[in-house]
């Protein structure tokens, strides 16, 4: 049975897109201040503008009144590079939206751990990392993670996978690593729901149900287009006409972002090593060649602004 979140104040660490989104919809739906922080000030100017943005593109379609545009707006607030981490020491709960970098979730998990209330939840919005390996990084240095303080610190780490475009996308992944308590979980789920999505359940395997599921199929045609199996149009055409997907799988994977499918289809073949989820050579040196998509203007398409 659902508790109320009890989610006063929300951090919001990163300002990419995912980032923007859930702080967006957190303010817009959940209807609770927010505390955006990202190193970069040029990404969070970047963010910030692409809120504005979607709000006023919100109320030209008559989904939101000026009033309603500007609470939400007025909701997020920025917390500048001098203060860092440490500005979001009073959150109820903070959710992680950076790279899918095990080492870079793990420093963070580990300064949340020393920065927040210990009362805080520490979600993550990793789409493939294990859950359980974040939650340890939680646990204080020389601490046991089988004493009580170590169990405290981790039993409150908790995936939330939201996706891409957070605004549009009505789903979030909920998953619980090995220490999550039930009441971090039941929090966490009906914030999601608050936040107007609609919550399923993965274990924490690599990948979890979304991705374990989507990026060998986005990998399996790049590997088509590598082989030479069939042009670029003619498989996207192929799933689009044939499938009534509404785009085609590389046309897909550039707007997630190559450097995004090709970490999360490392972490699928490193956690499993089956060889079935080996990364496409092409898109490993897509992005060697720093080709990430739509996010910086190429990929298997180009992209003007």
């Amino acid at each position: 049975m659902s508790i109320a979140h009890g989610i006063r104040t929300l951090g919001v660490l990163g300002a990419g897109q995912m980032g923007i989104g859930i702080a967006l919809v957190s303010a817009l739906r959940a209807k609770v201040p927010v505390l955006l922080h990202d190193r970069s000030t040029e990404q969070m100017t970047k963010g910030l503008g692409l809120v504005d943005k979607l709000l006023a593109k919100d109320v030209a379609k008559g989904r939101l009144t000026n009033e309603e545009a500007k609470e939400a707006r007025d909701r997020i607030t920025v917390v500048g590079s001098e203060a860092g981490i440490k500005g979001l020491r009073d959150v109820d709960m903070v959710i992680e939206a950076v790279s899918e970098s095990l080492p870079l979730k793990q420093s963070i998990f580990a300064s949340f751990a020393a920065e927040l209330r210990p009362d805080a939840i520490l979600a993550t919005n990793t789409s493939s990392i294990s859950i359980t390996k974040i939650a340890a990084s939680s646990i204080p240095s020389g601490v046991n993670p089988t004493s009580e303080e170590g169990k405290k610190s981790a039993e409150r780490v908790v995936g939330l996978h939201f996706f891409n475009p957070v605004p549009v996308m009505k789903l979030v992944e909920l998953i619980s690593a090995v220490q999550t308590s039930e009441q971090t979980l039941e929090r966490a789920r009906s914030f999601a729901i608050a936040s107007g999505k609609v919550v399923t359940v993965s274990k924490d395997v690599p990948g979890f149900v979304a991705n374990a599921l989507l990026m060998p199929f986005i990998n399996e045609a790049i590997m088509c287009l590598e082989k030479g199996t069939a042009t670029r149009d003619d498989i996207d055409t192929t799933l689009k006409l044939g499938m009534n997907h509404p785009m085609g799988p590389l046309q897909l994977a550039d707007f997630i972002g190559l450097d995004t499918c090709l970490a999360i289809q490392q972490t699928l073949y490193e956690g499993t090593r089956d060889s079935k989820y080996r990364p496409s050579i092409l898109l490993e040196r897509m992005v060697d060649a720093q080709w990430y998509g739509r996010k910086n203007g190429k990929g298997f398409y180009e992209y003007k602004d």
